[in-house]
Parts: structure tokens; C-alpha cells; sequence
């Protein structure tokens, strides 16, 4: 009966996204802000310890900046904030992209692009490319989007209430940029028992070079 109830919670969840998605509706999304790289983070590690100034301090990003992990430099960056105009918005990004991103639509389950896809990489955020999960914290959760049980790093994505569709949930932005994500529950597996349930839609992957 659980287990049933808990399929009949996602199909209606699944075409309420589907109707706000078609309909082009939802709240107004926070205007992207920033670009920036980040690290994978393998399966089981701990999450990025922040880079430090060598005596055992934090190094704190400057006013105006967001702190996020990188990959290229391998520790903590300060990453300038960039606000673009929803015009801008609707021309860096596809329809579809724009829909979910800016205006906190959903994209119907088992239709993205990456909810199948187990190749291993970095998935982006597909408004300003800082990097957000690692392909190695992805598993199937059979909703028909793409589940994660961790960001690269907890710096690089941001959460906040949302009451939208007649539920309370966890939302989850980029936090560079602002962009809408998806949501985040607490149904996930070990070790964290969280599953982040993302939007194809939100994201660019980027294959592990050997």
C-alpha cells in the first residue's frame, strides 16, 4: 500500500510539472548571476574541504562574490556574481531550458535527456556552467529524472522552501547563477539518504576525460 501510494504521489507530481512545463507558468526565476568550475567528488569521500590560506584559515571570497568548489584549481574559488535580464535569459537559452531555469517549470519524467544516461562526468548547470553533480553520485530512482545523493560540493547548489503545486518541498538552485533545478527529498539512498530529483533540462554534461 506504501509503495503504491508512494507510485500514485509521483505520476500525480509528474503531470502537474508536465501541465506547468506545456503551460510555460511558474514563479519567476532568480536571474542568473554567476559562471564558475567545479570539482567531481567520488563516491563515498568526503565533501571538498575548503581551500585554506596555509595557516590554517578559510579563504573567504571578496563582497559581491559566491565561494563555490573548482575543479581546475582543486579547492575554493570566489566567483564574481552576473545578473542577466530575463531578454538575456530567453536568448542564451532554449526554450525549453528557459521554462525550467527561469521559471521554475518541470519537465515531464522519463522525457530528459540525461535521466537514462550513466556515462561518467560532470553535470553543469546549463545557464553558467558551474559545475553541480558528479556522474558517480547519480542513481536510478525510477521517478524519470535525473536523482543524485549529493551535490560535487554542498557550496554549489542552494536550497529554499517552495509551496508550488499544493506541497511543500525543498527547491534547489544553482548558486551562481539562481537558476531552477528541481527539488531535493529525503528518500535517497546511503550515505546521505537525500535524493536530488533534477531537471534534464538544467543541466550540461560534460564527459571525464581519460
Amino acid at each position: 500500500m506504501i509503495q503504491r501510494t508512494r507510485i500514485l504521489g509521483l505520476a500525480a507530481l509528474a503531470a502537474a510539472g508536465a501541465a506547468l512545463f506545456a503551460a510555460g507558468a511558474g514563479r519567476p526565476g532568480a536571474a542568473p548571476q554567476t559562471a564558475g568550475e567545479a570539482a567531481p567528488q567520488a563516491a563515498g569521500e568526503a565533501a571538498p574541504q575548503a581551500a585554506g590560506k596555509g595557516d590554517g584559515t578559510e579563504a573567504k571570497p571578496a563582497a559581491g562574490t559566491v565561494r563555490i568548489y573548482s575543479a581546475e584549481r582543486k579547492g575554493y574559488v570566489g566567483v564574481g556574481r552576473v545578473r542577466k535580464s530575463d531578454e538575456e535569459g530567453k536568448e542564451e537559452l532554449t526554450p525549453e531550458q528557459y521554462i525550467v531555469t527561469r521559471k521554475g517549470g518541470t519537465e515531464p519524467a522519463f522525457t530528459g535527456k540525461y535521466w537514462d544516461s550513466h556515462e561518467a562526468g560532470i553535470y553543469k548547470c546549463v545557464a553558467c556552467g558551474t559545475d553541480l553533480f558528479d556522474s558517480r553520485t547519480k542513481f536510478d530512482s525510477g521517478t524519470g529524472w535525473p536523482s543524485f545523493y549529493r551535490p560535487i560540493a554542498p557550496e554549489n547548489v542552494d536550497t529554499r522552501s517552495d509551496s508550488t503545486l499544493g506541497m511543500i518541498r525543498d527547491e534547489v538552485r544553482c548558486s551562481c547563477c539562481g537558476a531552477h533545478l528541481g527539488h531535493v527529498f529525503d528518500d535517497g539512498p546511503k550515505p546521505t539518504g537525500l535524493r536530488y530529483c533534477i531537471n534534464s533540462a538544467a543541466l550540461r554534461f560534460a564527459e571525464e576525460k581519460e
